[in-house]
């Protein structure tokens, strides 16, 4: 490894020094509450090593790093999803102070195996080797059982990481298989040597079926669907969300979402951009199912992250429909729309998301309960988290002014744009099914009566989290222009 290779990897190497530096810390410190303090001060870092790294990729005529071989990339894609990664641990840490008093024994651990799976998740979008891309995906996903299963005082959690751990190692071998099928095929491990394979070998007019790679990249698909939370791979999602601890149920449903999607477009639109329009039909199919199952199936949920937990299957789906968009079904089209709108939805998601769950972190450990009928009156025990909670809902509807609405928008035009209008037609079906569960929330914490008057109290850093949260929904729903700049210039370095 040279010292340019070491400079790539930087963000990645200051993320995993860091999680060691708590762990170590941990064992000398009385008062575990500093461990959180230095998380969130140490992130300084690898924010500032990115920007770094933003800088020299803006100087290069290519705009692309590459080392390690060449199994390792750092594009502004890459990037990208590198700032998004770190922004979600940041207000994790943040909003994780109250919490983690009920981890009095694995605070350092807790903090430390979150860092560990965003250094995974960080990879996943730089890496442009099959192998590496499953290195990298199971340092995401191994600390991400382990945290499911830390709430030793509730038995749903550690329940709930065995069967994340046990899917997760089914749909890491069924990842394997294709990729080795891929590999079969086309003798190399590298995305641009298989695109080059594969498009130099295709035949005019013969669909991709008629090669043997084709059981691969399905196969490829099942892997990363699993990742995704996407129908019908999604089994797993409810149970977990609801076993997991609220902080690392916010953590898998926007971080986790995140990486699977930006290792999904890198991998399909580099090997695969040649053959678009087999695997274009495959995620609207995709795509279509998930919005469904995700709508259908939250309507019957009393226990809001049971709720929260189908909404993310769903709005999988809706991301879905950027990945399915692509130049390939209109050649007139542009290419990037789709993409474009998949990373400006997992920002605006992100926020939203992140909203959400802090709202439903500090009522739950006021109520002891998850179930909906118990945020009854909210809005009068605690206005400033029922605001926070309804305004995220919305959000999540897709109702303007709000940063869901304009993220619809953008996946919805790309669906019209590249020949999809059913596609786009099932989505906006599907957003008028989802009000119906989501505004239901917000008439029980506003229409009900609350059984007490207490008040639910929160600490500075959660509230702090909790106000950047709800500020980036409002901001990205009025100002999309600012983060829909960075997406285009991200995806231009993917998508020819």
């Amino acid at each position: 490894m040279t010292v340019h290779d070491i400079y790539l990897l930087s963000p990645e190497l200051a993320l995993v020094a860091l999680g060691l530096a708590i762990v170590l810390l941990d064992l000398v410190v009385q008062r575990k509450g500093v461990l959180g303090a230095v998380a969130l001060v140490g992130l300084v870092v690898p924010f500032a090593l990115s920007i770094l790294l933003w800088g020299d990729v803006h100087a290069e005529p290519t705009e692309t790093l590459s080392g390690l071989f060449g199994t390792l990339v750092v594009d502004k894609f890459a990037l990208f999803f590198k700032f998004l990664v770190l922004g979600i641990v940041a207000l994790l840490v943040l909003a994780s102070t109250d919490y983690v008093s009920k981890l009095s024994r694995s605070q350092g651990e807790y903090y430390a195996l979150i860092l560990l799976s965003a250094t995974g998740m960080m990879l996943l979008a730089a890496t442009t080797d099959l192998i590496a891309i499953y290195v990298a995906l199971e340092l995401a996903s191994l600390p991400v059982a382990a945290l499911i299963a830390m709430l030793h005082t509730d038995p749903r959690s550690p329940e709930a990481g065995i069967k994340f751990l046990l899917l997760s190692a089914m749909s890491s071998a069924i990842l394997l298989y294709g990729m080795a099928f891929i590999y079969g095929f086309t003798g190399s491990t590298k995305l641009p040597v298989i695109a080059h394979l594969i498009s130099s070998t295709a035949t005019p007019g013969v669909p991709l079926g008629a090669y043997p790679v084709l059981l691969g990249v399905v196969l490829v698909v099942a892997g990363f669907g699993f990742k995704l939370s996407a129908a019908p791979f999604h089994m797993w999602t409810p149970d977990v969300y609801e076993g997991a601890p609220t902080p690392i149920t916010a953590f898998l449903s926007v971080a986790s979402k995140a990486a699977a999607f930006a290792v999904t477009l890198r991998v399909f639109y580099v090997a695969f951009e040649g053959v678009s329009l087999d695997w274009a039909l495959l995620f609207a199919a995709l795509s279509a199912l998930s919005m469904t199952v995700g709508n259908v199936v939250a309507i019957a949920q009393s226990n809001i992250k049971r709720l929260l937990g189908y909404s993310t299957i769903a709005h999988a789906g809706y991301m879905l429909v950027g990945v399915a968009a692509i130049a390939a079904r209109a050649p007139a089209g542009d290419g990037s729309l789709g993409p474009q709108g998949v990373l400006f939805y997992l920002g605006a998601y992100a926020a939203t998301n992140l909203a959400a769950f802090f709202a439903v972190i500090a009522v739950c450990n006021k109520i002891g309960s998850e179930r909906i009928e118990d945020f009854a009156g909210m809005a009068r025990r605690a206005p400033w988290l029922a605001g926070v909670l309804a305004f995220a809902l919305v959000s999540l509807t897709g109702i303007p002014p709000t940063a869901g609405f304009m993220g619809k928008l953008f996946l919805f035009s790309a669906a019209v744009d590249t020949g999809l209008l059913w596609l786009a037609v099932v989505g906006v079906v599907n957003s008028v099914v989802s009000a119906y569960y989501y505004l239901r929330v917000v008439k029980v914490m506003y229409l009900q009566p609350p059984p007490s008057e207490e008040q639910v109290p929160s600490s500075v850093p959660f509230r702090a989290a909790l106000a950047v949260a709800a500020i980036g929904v409002l901001v990205l729903g009025v100002l999309p222009g600012p983060l829909l700049d960075v997406a285009r210039a991200a995806v231009a370095t993917i998508v020819p």
